[in-house]
């Protein structure tokens, strides 16, 4: 019994870190059509930039409030670097789509290379909070705080996504531009402005992957982003391309899969079983979970 709530809350830890990248590639796509596959830059961005900020930054550091200060810190910069890329590189391609790839994977590439040659190809050890490191007993079982973190963490950036979605204009503006985009620049509204904000909320939240990652890992690489950017890829295709909430339950399927697999098979099994996943939900519901079904 207490393998199985160790294998499920470290798989739900898991999930969430997916789902803190997935989110933003969903809002993005969702509104603006951009399939970014730099996405991945903003969590190496923001897990850096908390790294950095932990060791220099006056006011933060590894442990109480001075790491909430350094993880703001790099949620800011992820956010930044988003908007930058938005505003110089993506609006001028929004109805170009190969260029768009191009552009965005490119980017990846030479992020990767920045960050290795400003500090390394080799993976750092990651500025944790203590208490991290400790583990708490739930039913029995030994559960890392780290991925407790993850949890609570995907659990306030899904609440505070869908209430910023219903509730507030931009995400009145944001649900209906994924709905109709033409229709809403005929009503004189200047989507443009909620493409800019949809990448640096996916920014943000990018960036708070990548730093609680570092706590979850206990390292931070510069090729980590593009790792977890694999799966944040098939999480958002399987819960459906627009869709947080879809991709929220295909991270939680995805997540617990991939730790059950790998603990009760062999190694590398889960990944396979993910993907064997994927297809088995582009065969049968090519729209994704919660995605809406095409029409003519």
């Amino acid at each position: 019994m207490s393998a199985v709530v160790l294998l499920t809350l470290t798989g739900l830890g898991l999930a969430a870190l997916y789902f803190l990248v997935a989110s933003g590639l969903s809002l993005v796509f969702g509104l603006a059509d951009v399939l970014n596959f730099a996405h991945g830059l903003f969590l190496g961005v923001g897990a850096y930039a908390t790294w950095w900020a932990a060791a220099n930054l006056p006011g933060a550091g590894s442990d109480g409030f001075g790491f909430v200060v350094a993880v703001a810190f790099g949620v800011l910069a992820g956010a930044l670097v988003a908007v930058l890329v938005e505003l110089v590189l993506i609006r001028p391609l929004y109805t170009r789509t190969i260029e768009q790839v191009l552009v965005t994977v490119g980017l990846s590439l030479a992020g990767v290379a920045l960050l290795q040659a400003t500090w390394g190809a080799d993976a750092r050890p990651f500025p944790r909070p203590s208490w991290t490191r400790d583990v708490t007993g739930v039913l029995g079982a030994n559960v890392p705080n780290a991925g407790l973190l993850l949890i609570a963490a995907a659990a306030v950036v899904l609440g505070g996504l869908l209430a910023f979605l219903r509730w507030t204009r931009y995400g009145l503006v944001i649900r209906a531009g994924v709905e109709n985009r033409e229709m809403v620049t005929a009503l004189g509204i200047d989507v443009r402005k909620a493409f800019t904000l949809v990448f640096a909320l996916g920014g943000a939240a990018a960036a708070l992957a990548g730093a609680l990652g570092g706590v979850y890992f206990g390292t931070v690489s510069p090729g980590q982003g593009g790792s977890l950017l694999i799966f944040a890829f098939i999480v958002v295709v399987i819960g459906g391309m627009g869709s947080v909430v879809g991709s929220a339950y295909a991270a939680v399927a995805v997540g617990l899969l991939q730790q059950f697999v790998n603990y009760y098979g062999t190694s590398g099994l889960g990944d396979l079983c993910v993907v064997g996943l994927l297809a088995v939900v582009l065969l049968l519901r090519p729209q994704g979970l919660a995605g809406k079904v095409a029409t003519a």
